[in-house]
């Protein structure tokens, strides 16, 4: 494990208007499984290389939060949702770059980019590669969504020691009736309960932030009690 750069920066804050977010970042080459852990478990998120997690000293909006894994329970909801994609091929491998994710990334962004208003720009490859392919280590995977041998989502994670972190997941538009955002989720929580992992790793619930806020309805959860450093032990709620 190799620490490149640590630094903070504020700026115009991500997810609520009107205020800044001030950010701390680790840039890590080659970073290992239990390094990942230990700043996941302390909030840290990961694209790539870059470990960040917000640091405002005004704010504390954005709550670090996991799924209960051994408590959670499938509604009746949650099975449809499974029972609509039943017929998709599913398959999870190292993070790659292909001409098929980058147009699939692009006709999400512009989709979210009418429907929600986020900012819109064409990613090129190399961002992509730098966000998702790079700094995957042994523990980054993505599990991609197939329909009659047609892409039509991938989800970006982490398999860590204990859990799994998710990271990002993006779809095609013309599939919005197989709700797969919510199955992508679900399929995470069906993969760690196989392999004996305790915790999905959501990231931020931000109440306020519609792009969040949907995620305090995945219940049992647990919310992290600060912001620990890695000498200190965490303390989950």
């Amino acid at each position: 494990m190799h620490l490149l750069k640590e630094f903070q920066s504020t700026d115009k804050c991500s997810y609520l208007d009107g205020k800044e977010q001030t950010t701390h970042y680790k840039i890590i080459q080659e970073c290992s499984l239990e390094y990942s852990q230990a700043l996941i478990e302390r909030g840290f998120r990961r694209f790539g290389k870059m470990y960040f997690r917000p640091i405002c000293p005004t704010c504390n909006e954005c709550k670090t939060i996991k799924i209960d894994v051994d408590n959670f329970q499938f509604s009746k909801s949650a099975r449809r949702v499974l029972k609509k994609g039943k017929h998709l091929e599913i398959y999870i491998q190292k993070p790659t770059l292909t001409q098929e994710h980058l147009s699939l990334f692009d006709r999400y962004h512009r989709y979210m980019h009418h429907k929600k208003g986020w900012e819109y720009s064409k990613t090129s490859a190399q961002h992509y590669f730098s966000s998702f392919v790079d700094g995957a280590e042994e523990f980054g995977y993505e599990v991609l969504y197939f329909e009659n041998e047609k892409l039509i989502g991938v989800d970006l994670i982490d398999i860590l020691e204990d859990g799994i972190s998710s990271i990002y997941f993006y779809y095609d538009p013309h599939y919005t009736h197989l709700s797969l955002g919510k199955l992508s989720l679900y399929q995470q929580i069906k993969l760690a309960q196989a392999n004996n992992k305790k915790w999905i790793y959501l990231g931020y619930y931000v109440k306020d932030c519609p792009s969040l806020s949907y995620k305090a309805q995945y219940k049992p959860y647990l919310t992290l009690d600060g912001r620990p450093s890695l000498s200190e032990e965490t303390k989950w709620f």
